[in-house]
């Protein structure tokens, strides 16, 4: 099955819009998550999560009524939500250090939400799992997520100078950070908890654009040996196209995956689907848009190197045909 199959769209003539774009985006983005901040799980952000199973389960926002008046400096970061199979009336409730900064121990803060769901008459539960962080393990997570995201980075530049060209390189990374800046103003636009899936999420989706970008990287090389008196925008539009079939089909292909994980995944996944979503869309418009523009704009659009390097053929000039002399008679003699 081909689709999108001998197109000639010129993508490098919008890549200033599509620039100016993201720009938008990465400083709406930026702007968000300076006035309220990027919401952290309890990994990051240290509290205690603790799993109940009701007898009748109350709404959740009585339960959050209940949790406001013991834990008023909360905020979003208190987080109620029903879990796993609803048949089961569970519910995961999510509170920050708020007691841990006063001085009291983890341990009193779990303590502290049983009794305060018990104070509410939400009627009979049953604490069946609880997690508790410190601030000192969110510190550590977050050192490990950065260095994780810097060394995919490092190993993403490597490969590709070594692999293609340095321009390459820099179109992929520039790429990857464009993804990731695009992704988190998202987060920040719906405010999504920053977890470890949500880490995992950006992880799988930096390594999807970078293979959607190398394929068409190793297209625009072929086209290099095969497009030598052609320019560098020429070279990189037909490779665009060549491989905008393949792009379009993988492309789909996760993004219906992801948009089914985050419909029917559950509460649990929301944040992990939603990050993929974003993370897919944004992934396939880099490679095309972004990518491809920074190897346009670092090499120019001049000829390629084969090409501007090739000695020019020049005709010989053709010389004049001689006319004959004519013959002269012979006198009779």
């Amino acid at each position: 099955m081909h689709i999108l199959k001998n197109t000639h769209y010129d993508f490098l003539r919008w890549r200033w819009h599509a620039i100016a774009l993201s720009w938008v985006i990465i400083i709406a983005g930026i702007v968000t998550m300076a006035t309220k901040g990027l919401p952290k799980g309890v990994e990051f952000a240290g509290g205690t999560v603790i799993i109940t199973k009701f007898d009748q389960a109350p709404s959740i926002q009585q339960v959050r009524t209940a949790l406001d008046k013991s834990f008023p400096g909360g905020g979003e970061n208190l987080v109620v939500q029903s879990y796993g199979n609803p048949a089961l009336n569970q519910m995961m409730i999510r509170v920050p250090n708020v007691g841990a900064e006063a001085g009291a121990s983890l341990s009193a803060v779990q303590e502290e939400i049983v009794n305060a769901l018990k104070q509410a008459n939400l009627g009979n539960f049953t604490p069946v799992g609880t997690e508790i962080v410190g601030p000192a393990v969110g510190r550590e997570l977050t050192s490990r997520a950065l260095w994780a995201f810097g060394l995919s980075l490092i190993g993403i530049l490597a490969y590709l100078a070594f692999r293609f060209q340095f321009s390459f390189g820099v179109g992929a990374v520039v790429a990857t950070i464009h993804d990731l800046l695009i992704t988190f103003a998202f987060l920040a636009f719906f405010r999504y908890d920053m977890t470890l899936n949500v880490i995992a999420a950006l992880l799988t989706m930096t390594g999807y654009s970078t293979n959607d970008t190398i394929v068409i990287f190793d297209r625009i090389r072929e086209n290099l040996r095969s497009m030598r008196r052609d320019s560098m925008r020429d070279v990189i539009n037909a490779a665009v196209n060549q491989t905008l079939g393949r792009t379009v089909i993988t492309g789909g292909t996760a993004l219906l995956t992801s948009l089914a994980l985050f419909f029917f995944g559950g509460e649990v996944l929301h944040g992990f689907a939603f990050t993929m979503v974003i993370g897919i869309i944004t992934g396939t418009y880099s490679s095309v848009f972004i990518a491809a523009a920074i190897v346009s704009l670092w090499r120019g659009s001049a000829p390629t190197r084969a090409a501007a390097h090739a000695p020019a053929v020049v005709a010989a000039p053709q010389q004049p045909a001689r006319r004959s002399k004519p013959q002269r008679k012979a006198r009779a003699s």
